[in-house]
């Protein structure tokens, strides 16, 4: 099982980035997918989850309305559209499967560094 994220840069404030999830070695929807981020000095946080499993797909209450979480399952990537970027959204953005968006994650990609200048 292998997760690889893209997209990562520097943005505006207000901007936006696309961030990529490319997985292998397992069927997107025998999977939940999380989005982290870690700033530097603090505690990783959860951004989004979605299960197909479930039916539901979940955001942080600070990314809510600005972030938008998408999959291509032709291609079995999955995609974290984020708008009306800030600078306290900088960060490593991760991606992450696990058996439900509540369970411990099993996989986890390297992660794609977010900036956002003010």
């Amino acid at each position: 099982v292998q997760l690889v994220e893209s997209g990562g840069g520097l943005v505006q404030a207000g901007g936006s980035l696309r961030l990529s999830c490319a997985a292998s070695g397992f069927t997107f929807g025998d999977y939940a997918i999380g989005w982290f981020r870690q700033a530097p000095g603090k505690e990783r946080e959860g951004v989004s989850c979605s299960s197909s499993s479930e039916g539901s797909t979940y955001y942080a209450d600070s990314v809510k309305g600005r972030f938008a979480f998408s999959t291509d399952n032709a291609k079995n990537t999955l995609y974290l559209q984020m708008n009306s970027l800030k600078p306290e959204d900088t960060a490593v953005y991760y991606c992450a499967a696990a058996r439900g968006c509540q369970y411990d994650y099993e996989y986890w990609g390297q992660g794609t560094q977010v900036t956002v200048s003010s």
